[in-house]
C-alpha cells in the first residue's frame, strides 16, 4: 500500500483509541506500521470501533505532522475549486478557505506585481492544490489549461445577456474570467478587455458583464459597460441634472471641448459626451453656442416642473 499523502481522501483502518487524544489510523496495511491520528475534535459523526474502516481527509496540523479529519474539504490534492480569501499576510500570500477548518495558502508570488490587481478579503479565487517540496498543501492559481478541462462552450443565446463572473488572471489590457454556468456546468470561460470595464477589476473578484460576443470557440467577451442606447440615455439624464445645478443653467463645455477635458469633468468619452449633449439638443432642452452648452427655456422649465412634482407628490393627501 502507498503511504497516503496530504491532500487526499482515503480509507484507513482503526487500530486503537488513546484518550485524550483520539483515534489511530494504520496507513498502510500492516499492523504494525506507521499510524495517522484522528483527533477527537475531527471525528465527526458515529464515534469509529477498533478494526473499523473510517474514511477521512490528511493534511499537516500546527506541528507538521500527518493528521486526520472525517469534514469534507472543498478541494482535494490536484483539483481544481474556486475558494474563498479568508485571510492575507504581506509575506506569505493569501489563506483560502477550504471547508475543514483549516486554510490553504496560496503563496504571494503568484499575485504577480500589480498590487491593485491582489485579491481581496471575501474574494474568490480559482486555485490548484498541490504540494509543496516536503509534501505539505498548498495552493496553486488555476491556468488557462486548467479550465479547458472543465469549461463549457458558451452558447449563441446568451449573446447580449447579463453575466456573473469571477476575475481569474490579470494582463495590461483586460482580465480573463471565468463565466458562471448555473445548470450548464462549471463555467465558460471569457475575457474583459480593459476598454470595456467601468473600474480596473482584481483578481478573485465577482464581476457581473455583459456579453457581447460569443466566439465561434464557445469563448465570450463581456463589457461592464451598458449597451450604447441605455448609456447615451442615462448619460444625457446625467448631463442635464449637472446643468440645472449650475449658475444660469450653462457649463463651458462643448463638443469643441478637448477629450481629456471632458473624460476628467464627466468620466465619459468624448464621443459618449456628444451623444449625450446630442440627444438634448434633438429634444430642444439644451443649444451650445462656441464652447458653451446652455440650457433652454424648455430644459430650465423641466426642472421646475420636476421640482413641483415633487413637492405635490411630498404633500399630504386629503
Amino acid at each position: 500500500m502507498t503511504t497516503p499523502a496530504a491532500g487526499t481522501i482515503v480509507t484507513l483502518r482503526v487500530r486503537r483509541e488513546k484518550p485524550p487524544y483520539g483515534w489511530f489510523l494504520g496507513l498502510d496495511g500492516e499492523e504494525a506500521g506507521p499510524e495517522v491520528l484522528l483527533p477527537y475534535g475531527e471525528a465527526e459523526g458515529a464515534r469509529p470501533a477498533e478494526g473499523e474502516d473510517v474514511e477521512v481527509f490528511l493534511f499537516h496540523d500546527d506541528k507538521g505532522r500527518l493528521a486526520a479529519t472525517r469534514r469534507k474539504p472543498l478541494l482535494t490534492l490536484g483539483q481544481m475549486g474556486r475558494l474563498r480569501m479568508a485571510d492575507f499576510h504581506p509575506r506569505f500570500g493569501c489563506f483560502l478557505e477550504m471547508g475543514i477548518g483549516r486554510q490553504l495558502l496560496l503563496p504571494i508570488k503568484e499575485l504577480g506585481d500589480r498590487r491593485e490587481r491582489w485579491p481581496q478579503e471575501g474574494d474568490e479565487l480559482h486555485v490548484v492544490m498541490k504540494h509543496d517540496k516536503e509534501g505539505r498543501m498548498l495552493a496553486r492559481l488555476a491556468k488557462i489549461e486548467d479550465f479547458q478541462a472543465v469549461a463549457f462552450r458558451a452558447p449563441s443565446s446568451w449573446h447580449h445577456e447579463q453575466k456573473d463572473a469571477w476575475v481569474t488572471e490579470t494582463f495590461r489590457d483586460g482580465v480573463f474570467v471565468l463565466v458562471e454556468g448555473g445548470v450548464l456546468g462549471f463555467g465558460a470561460l471569457g475575457y474583459i478587455p480593459d476598454a470595456a470595464m467601468t473600474r480596473p477589476l482584481r483578481l478573485g473578484e465577482k464581476v457581473s458583464g455583459r456579453v457581447t460576443q460569443v466566439r465561434e470557440d464557445g469563448r465570450v467577451t463581456l463589457s461592464m459597460k451598458p449597451p450604447k442606447e441605455k448609456g447615451r440615455l442615462e448619460d444625457a439624464d446625467r448631463l442635464l441634472a449637472f446643468l440645472r445645478e449650475r449658475p444660469g443653467g450653462a457649463m463651458p463645455y462643448s463638443d469643441e471641448s478637448p477629450a481629456d477635458v471632458i473624460q476628467r469633468r464627466f468620466g465619459l468619452s468624448k464621443s459618449a459626451f456628444k451623444r449625450a449633449v446630442g440627444k438634448l439638443m434633438k429634444e430642444g432642452l439644451v443649444t451650445q453656442e462656441g464652447s458653451w452648452t446652455k440650457l433652454t427655456e424648455a430644459g430650465a422649465a423641466g426642472a421646475e416642473g420636476a421640482d413641483g412634482a415633487d413637492a405635490q407628490e411630498g404633500a399630504p393627501q386629503l
